[in-house]
């Protein structure tokens, strides 16, 4: 999921590839990893700038390491990554671009949208450069803009929340009051009254404006959800960064109710193991497939450009049937998707 642009610009830039803080206690952190190159040709140098959270969220950023990692691993080379805090400004993120693209590493992946103004600059600067930009669309010779089709995924996570409450109330918990997070609400709740239109559906934003905290702070995601489920809901889907490990804690906690993770397939998740069985399923987006893609392409010589994006029929996003708790609604599950896909459904992008 993620994130919007409209950010101060009060604090002062980020140091190159460091861990570094402004005036305003905006830090980014860096890290870097590296894989032989394979068969002694020269590897890939991948940049990496995260969206609030980084590599380790468990979600969003998570599944771009994937990517950035089976192309690391399989072309050679070396990842350098740089994480936003949610106190960064536009320069912030612009001198985080700019750093990777003076050190040579090409192809860059600005992982989440509030980073478009930034790419857009910074792209036009480094025309030698391939970036992709992922959850957004930058109009540019050397940008690949990668999107999904959340709202289509989410559709299906309310089928299936509508299938398996018992009590005929579910939730929805969004990290941040924005657009890309309400093709999420959207999707979700229209799946949920496709199903049966009778069911409550409790709606609820961490954070709303430029404040960014509501994809990662677990503790605020925790509350929410425990504040659904004290309000009688046993289903709740969450798209939340970080935040979302919070809601799948408190889940976890009360018999009878489920939790539908996002982004990556939180069953498998090593560090939700414990919360695992109260994970009915998750809405999977494939961001780490668009990752690779972008990554491969630049390394085959063939850069990607203009848009690409990913849908429910291309298996851009899809639902995890990890753990088979949902084994017994698929053919359900199924039948919405065939009409998504073939035009029947038309899910909405907003609430």
């Amino acid at each position: 999921m993620r994130r919007v642009a409209k950010l101060s610009a009060a604090c002062a830039a980020t140091a190159a590839l460091a861990l570094t803080a402004t005036a305003c206690g905006s830090t980014s952190s860096d890290n870097s990893s590296s894989s032989p190159s394979s068969g002694g040709g020269k590897g890939v140098k991948i940049g990496l700038a995260y969206d609030v959270g980084g590599r380790g969220d468990r979600s969003f950023n998570d599944s771009a390491a994937r990517g950035a990692d089976k192309a690391a691993k399989e072309f050679g080379g070396s990842i350098k990554e740089l994480t936003a805090k949610t106190s960064d400004t536009e320069a912030d993120r612009e001198q985080r671009l700019s750093d990777l693209a003076d050190a040579g590493y090409n192809p860059i992946v600005a992982v989440g949208f509030s980073y478009a103004p930034a790419v857009t600059k910074i792209a036009a600067k480094y025309p030698k450069t391939s970036f992709g930009i992922v959850d957004s669309v930058v109009n540019a010779k050397n940008v690949d803009s990668i999107t999904f089709t959340e709202e289509q995924g989410s559709y299906l996570a309310g089928v299936a929340a509508a299938l398996k409450t018992k009590k005929d109330h579910v939730g929805f918990i969004g990290g941040v009051d924005v657009p890309l997070i309400k093709k999420f609400e959207a999707g979700y709740v229209q799946g949920v009254h496709d199903t049966n239109p009778k069911i409550k559906v409790d709606t609820q934003y961490l954070s709303h404006g430029s404040d960014f905290s509501g994809f990662a702070s677990p503790d605020k995601g925790k509350a929410a959800a425990q504040g659904m489920l004290d309000n009688g809901a046993d289903v709740i889907y969450s798209a939340a960064g970080s935040s979302g490990n919070g809601a799948i804690e408190a889940i976890s906690g009360k018999k009878g109710t489920w939790a539908i993770g996002v982004d990556s397939d939180q069953y498998n998740i090593p560090g939700l193991a414990k919360y695992k069985n109260s994970i009915l399923t998750s809405m999977v987006k494939n961001v780490d497939v668009g990752v690779y893609d972008f990554i491969k392409s630049v390394h085959d010589g063939k850069p990607l450009a203009g848009l690409n994006a990913y849908s429910l029929a291309k298996n851009g996003v899809s639902l995890a049937t990890s753990g088979g708790f949902i084994n017994d609604i698929q053919p359900k599950l199924d039948a919405a998707k065939q009409k998504i896909v073939s035009g029947q459904i038309k899910v909405k992008t907003t609430p």
